[in-house]
């Protein structure tokens, strides 16, 4: 059967929205308020669920290929040793290189409508309040079509606070997605392309990154698990990581 070539160009464009950067694909609150509708997603579950490995070597993220897909990753086994040692810098290390969990929903931000459906990502804290809200009788399913309800995202520091956090409060009434039934029609239909969108390394590539990352950290003389960790500072790095996982 021949490719279509009419949804290979819908794809495309869903990446490549002004500017031809997936990035655009991306969705992450400003300071202040905004207010986002999630979509249903066909498989009936809006919330999807992805680890991160982060800050390893020049690697700026990939998918963790045992936590995503069940196959054996190099750098896990690597958290699991650094954690036995019970040494203060290995456990720092470990915390650094340790898979992150992600959750992403598709969702409409209210006043962006023309950017079509985007992904929003988002930290556990904020996932477990949005099961909150679905489990909540008074709420429901959030993201039916026809009585959904939309969401006031209050992002920012507040006083005292490091780095931002990420608030919800669900709209009062109900609402449709939108009044446009051909429009919230395209919106649900939109294919979500998650297999292209985040960068996914086999055991065998996981395994070369930190070969290289590992010669270029550790002090092969010595030998010590914990050397891995003494050229790079984990409090800094693991700073702007932080940041991401609390929002």
């Amino acid at each position: 059967m021949a490719i279509n070539l009419d949804k290979m160009r819908q794809k495309l464009d869903a990446l490549s929205k002004k500017g031809g950067d997936k990035r655009n694909f991306f969705w992450k609150p400003q300071d202040g308020e905004q207010t986002l509708r999630i979509v249903p997603d066909p498989d009936g579950d809006p919330f999807k669920e992805f680890w991160f490995h982060y800050n390893v070597g020049d690697e700026p993220g990939f998918l963790c290929p045992k936590k995503n897909h069940g196959d054996d990753c190099p750098v896990c086994e690597f958290v699991s040793k650094l954690y036995n040692t019970r040494d203060e810098e290995d456990r720092k290390l470990a915390n650094q290189l340790r898979a992150k969990q992600r959750f992403f929903s598709p969702v409409i931000v209210r006043g962006e409508e023309d950017k079509g459906v985007r992904l929003w990502g988002y930290s556990k804290t904020v996932y477990e309040n949005l099961l909150n809200l679905v489990l909540n009788p008074d709420y429901g399913d959030i993201t039916d079509p026809e009585n959904g309800t939309d969401l006031v995202i209050s992002y920012g520091k507040k006083a005292g606070q490091m780095f931002p956090s990420t608030d919800i409060q669900p709209r009062r009434r109900s609402s449709a997605l939108d009044d446009d039934s051909s429009k919230a029609r395209e919106w649900l239909e939109a294919d979500i392309p998650y297999d292209s969108l985040f960068v996914t390394k086999t055991t065998e590539e996981v395994s070369k990154i930190f070969e290289t990352y590992r010669n270029g950290t550790s002090d092969e003389e010595h030998g010590e698990v914990n050397s891995y960790n003494k050229a790079n500072s984990t409090d800094e790095i693991g700073d702007s990581f932080k940041e991401l996982l609390a929002s």
